[in-house]
């Protein structure tokens, strides 16, 4: 993965598996998502349903995930010694599903891995892409049949980004593109063709 690009990231759930099976389930993994990916990328947007997520986020430049690692190891003076900036970013991704699948294994007396072994990650290459991926992602549940209207969903970041209250999201960012928050509505209520790379995914 790259600095400073958008990327929509997704993973599923080993065979039939749930990911989340409570509210606590749901709080939690975004709890860690701000521990482990906050510091190395922003995030746009995410959908998180019973067997699988989906979330947007733009890579931080290297500049700012390296002031990150100092915190760490103030001598640091590159990725090199990391193993590069790729796979820093990677690696920070398998710390999150690592902690939660640890913790989810204790709450259930589970065992083994919960998620799929590579997470996938497509890069946003067009602002037409960009817009709908966040369509996409906003009507996730509905198309997986886990509710009737994408506004039912409460485990998607749709209802923060229209809200006055604190987020961690890209509030301002994700409604300036759309060019405010009345178009960033009307956005979700059309029916929208999708690219062929969100097709696929």
């Amino acid at each position: 993965m790259q600095s400073e690009t958008y990327y929509h990231i997704y993973n599923h759930a080993n065979g039939s598996e749930n990911l989340f099976r409570s509210q606590e389930n749901y709080r939690y993994f975004l709890q860690q998502w701000s521990k482990y990916i906050e510091p190395i990328a922003e995030t746009y947007c995410y959908c998180l349903m019973p067997n699988h997520f989906h979330v947007l986020v733009r890579v931080r430049s290297e500049d700012e995930v390296l002031q990150f690692f100092r915190l760490k190891q103030p001598a640091l003076q590159g990725f090199g010694t990391l193993g590069g900036f790729s796979a820093i970013i990677s690696r920070q991704f398998s710390h999150l599903f690592n902690s939660y699948t640890q913790a989810y294994n204790k709450m259930y007396s589970r065992k083994g891995s919960l998620f799929m072994s590579n997470f996938k990650q497509k890069e946003i290459t067009t602002d037409d892409y960009l817009s709908k991926i966040i369509h996409y992602l906003h009507h996730n549940p509905v198309h997986h049949r886990f509710c009737k209207h994408y506004k039912d969903w409460p485990h998607s970041s749709y209802h923060a980004l229209i809200s006055n209250q604190h987020t961690r999201l890209q509030r301002r960012a994700v409604l300036e593109w759309f060019g405010g928050k009345e178009e960033f509505t009307k956005f979700h209520q059309q029916n929208i063709e999708y690219p062929e790379q969100i097709k696929l995914e």
